[in-house]
């Protein structure tokens, strides 16, 4: 009995810390300023039509949500990180978009089995630390018949290499958590639905970045609006031998990405069926 009891608070403080950390920076102008084209394309792959249920899973301030309410879905946008949704309301309100806004925990959806018609999540549940867990959320929530949709960074590309590189400067992960990029592994995420889904398709592509001239102004925007960066460089604040080391890190591992004006970023889109 104790032991589960531990495990329940042990749950309970990592989805704290994982809450507190996608409220740090500013994710929203992130997702606005370097990555608005992921959401429509997730949503375009995922069909979405006039009257669909659709669930955002992890869906930050609506970067999916949004054009999936435009496209004529009833969406709803859960995230474990409330504190996204503020900017999440005004952009939908500027846009014309009607879109519930709901905290939840990936790994836990607080929804009735079946009952969404389209269940997407756009660079969002790759970060909930067990997979199995919420791949089972996804499909649980899907009706039969229902499409998922899922877009991820791979592990091979500069999203998953900057996580790569970074991880050394990071606090240890708890027992069981799994690296988010593994969600940009078409083999991984056939595993974790099973034969529950039909008609899977994964393909690789890329997101063309033009928003840092330099890969020094890469890193430091990193550094001052995004949660996972920010944490990590928090953890090693007291000792700036290792601060200069991953700052120097990761400007190379921009600067093997930049062709002088631009970055190609790497992700993995997902469609299948719920069966």
């Amino acid at each position: 009995m104790k032991d589960t009891i531990d495990a329940v608070e042990a749950d309970r403080e990592l989805k704290t810390r994982h809450r507190a950390m996608w409220a740090l920076g500013d994710y929203p102008s992130l997702a606005g300023e370097v990555i608005p084209d992921l959401g429509p394309a997730l949503v375009a792959a995922c069909e979405v039509r006039s009257g669909d249920h659709v669930l955002d899973v992890a869906a930050g301030s609506g970067n999916a949500a949004i054009p999936a309410a435009l496209a004529g879905g009833h969406v709803v946008a859960s995230d474990l990180t409330p504190e996204l949704f503020d900017v999440g309301r005004r952009e939908a309100a500027a846009a014309g978009a009607a879109v519930e806004w709901q905290q939840a925990d990936a790994e836990a959806l607080p929804f009735d089995d079946e009952e969404f018609d389209v269940v997407m999540s756009c660079v969002g549940v790759m970060f909930a630390p067990h997979h199995q867990q919420s791949a089972d959320e996804i499909v649980r929530v899907c009706r039969p018949g229902g499409r998922i949709g899922l877009l991820s960074w791979t592990p091979e590309g500069f999203i998953g290499q900057m996580f790569a590189t970074m991880k050394p400067y990071a606090p240890a992960p708890p027992p069981g958590a799994q690296p988010p990029p593994l969600w940009g592994r078409e083999e991984h995420v056939r595993e974790l639905f099973g034969d529950r889904v039909t008609d899977l398709t994964a393909t690789r592509q890329t997101l063309h970045v033009e928003k840092f001239p330099t890969p020094e102004e890469f890193r430091d925007y990193f550094k001052e609006r995004y949660g996972p960066t920010i944490a990590v460089y928090r953890n090693i604040a007291g000792d700036p031998e290792r601060v200069a080391a991953l700052d120097g890190e990761l400007a190379d591992l921009a600067r093997r990405h930049f062709d002088g004006t631009a970055m190609e970023w790497e992700y993995l889109l997902v469609t299948a069926r719920k069966r």
